[in-house]
């Protein structure tokens, strides 16, 4: 009898997801996106990780002129800046939540090398995103191009302005709508 209940609820588990396990990785400079990222985590559930550069930005304001100019030339040249391991093991995890700014119409470099560090194939990954007005850019599109082993799913972009407002109602509608 133990046996049954034991096969039970493995098969349930199986069908609920309930063995899934998810990973919410971020970027943030203002914190517009960290605040998205607790708020995924907080309703996905799993485990939290910020994508840190080795040699942090210059940033006292997210629009320090010394700031700017260096993320734009790290896209113009192509530049992966160096990041920080992020010291999780990444075959714990069914789904990986990848979280962002848009500079300058995509990600910042430091998730491109995110994505050239580590590799996601066989995972889904649900991007999100925070902007001041275009979206989510080509970010999917280049999230696609960099991990073609991947699921990608329909992404979540949000105002950045907007994250000082709760976003839970938000967060909660998109994960029913990817299926999370």
């Amino acid at each position: 009898m133990k046996k049954l209940f034991v096969s039970i609820a493995m098969c349930l588990a199986a069908i609920t997801g309930a063995d899934a396990k998810n990973l919410t990785v971020y970027f943030s400079v203002s914190g517009n996106t960290e605040r998205l990222a607790n708020a995924i985590h907080e309703n996905a559930g799993g485990d939290i990780i910020r994508i840190e550069p080795v040699n942090p930005y210059p940033v006292d304001d997210y629009h320090n002129k010394s700031f700017t100019d260096l993320a734009q030339q790290e896209k113009t040249d192509g530049t992966r800046p160096e990041i920080k391991d992020i010291d999780i093991n990444l075959d714990e995890y069914d789904t990986i939540f990848v979280g962002y700014p848009i500079w300058w119409g995509s990600m910042p470099m430091a998730v491109y090398t995110f994505f050239d560090k580590y590799d996601l194939s066989n995972k889904t990954i649900a991007p999100f995103n925070t902007h001041e007005g275009s979206g989510a850019g080509d970010s999917h599109g280049e999230i696609v191009r960099l991990e073609p082993n991947a699921t990608i799913v329909d992404g979540l972009s949000v105002y950045g302005s907007n994250t000082t407002e709760d976003q839970s109602e938000t967060v909660k509608s998109w994960l029913e709508k990817i299926g999370k």
